[in-house]
């Protein structure tokens, strides 16, 4: 049952800690334009190294990797995917080119949704771009090893006829001046997941599809924040909450508010960190400082590549001669020669 419901969700009650969220996601909304006017320079970087972190982390999370010295040349077009691992890495890169570059806003619909997914499996698979033909489920591994269905997802049969049921919906939610948009947004990635129309492929398309309908309704943020990698680092907490509130989905029981709530949550914390990235570096070097700040803000140890990477924009001339700096102050420490080279933070 889709939660989705241009019907019931008028009446559902927004509780307080909710609706703070809501007002400070609209608040910096507000702010953006003045934060894309204000460094042009800086907001180029920005956008690179989001594409990067969102590739890589949306990736990630399902358990594909590529080395780091192939990420870089693979999303700047640079190299040809080599594997399947390098073409789903290449191909979402793609699908997110195709949603930057829409010039207006685009509603959701089983053909959009579609071309995601062929966009996102790198156009290779069999069933790229296409319902999934068999029923599916959702399994969690227990610490035992056994395997438990967490959730029975929407039967194939009425796949298709229930991705449509929902895009309707949200156009006529959208409509509906009582319904905060976010809402909406929120609501209907929530019941993408739930169906799960796709073989496979189905966490990467609900996370491009959140950055489509942000970006449709004025959030500009997932052009300069990651917000695949906000995910990854709440990853456990983002299993947790999909499992809380889909219990009860086909009975037209569940809970939306918890992930109304962390949705809203990763948003907030996108602005911030947009906010952040702003004010903190100054117009002229801001390369430099990127890059002193990227170097810094690493948890493990880290290779020149790892962080070339992470900066596709940067010269790897220019992160040495930082690199070089950051160890002269005594805030880097290097280990190990060529190759094998490894940079870690002083603590």
């Amino acid at each position: 049952m889709l939660t989705l419901d241009p019907h019931s969700l008028p009446r559902r009650t927004i509780p307080v800690g909710t609706g703070w969220l809501l007002g400070s996601c609209m608040e910096a909304k507000g702010k953006q334009d003045l934060w894309i006017r204000q460094k042009p320079e800086v907001l180029r970087v920005l956008r690179e190294q989001a594409i990067i972190h969102s590739v890589e982390s949306s990736n990630r999370i399902e358990g594909v990797t590529v080395p780091a010295h192939r990420l870089r040349p693979l999303l700047l077009g640079k190299a040809r995917p080599r594997d399947r691992s390098e073409e789903e890495l290449a191909g979402y890169r793609r699908a997110l080119t195709w949603i930057f570059s829409r010039k207006r806003a685009v509603q959701p619909t089983p053909d959009v949704i579609k071309r995601l997914h062929a966009l996102a499996q790198g156009g290779q698979s069999g069933d790229a771009g296409e319902w999934k033909r068999r029923d599916n489920e959702i399994i969690e591994i227990l610490p035992s090893v056994e395997r438990k269905i967490r959730f029975k997802t929407t039967s194939a049969k009425a796949t298709p006829r229930t991705v449509d049921t929902l895009c309707t919906n949200y156009q006529t939610a959208c409509e509906d001046e009582r319904i905060p948009p976010l809402l909406v947004v929120a609501t209907f990635v929530f019941d993408l997941l739930c169906i799960h129309p796709f073989r496979d492929g189905n966490s990467r398309v609900s996370r491009l599809v959140t950055t489509l309908l942000l970006q449709s309704h004025g959030f500009q943020v997932a052009r300069y924040v990651s917000l695949e990698r906000l995910v990854e680092e709440t990853k456990e907490e983002y299993y947790h909450v999909l499992a809380g509130s889909s219990r009860g989905w086909h009975e037209d029981k569940n809970e939306i508010v918890l992930w109304w709530n962390y949705f809203l949550t990763t948003l907030r914390r996108a602005y911030k960190e947009f906010e952040r990235q702003v004010h903190s570096v100054d117009a002229r070097p801001a390369k430099t400082d990127l890059v002193r700040q990227t170097a810094l803000a690493q948890v493990e140890q880290f290779s020149l590549a790892d962080l070339s990477a992470q900066l596709p924009s940067v010269s790897s001339q220019l992160i040495k001669k930082v690199l070089a700096e950051l160890k002269k102050t005594g805030r880097l420490k290097l280990t190990g020669r060529g190759r094998g080279a490894r940079w870690e933070i002083v603590r």
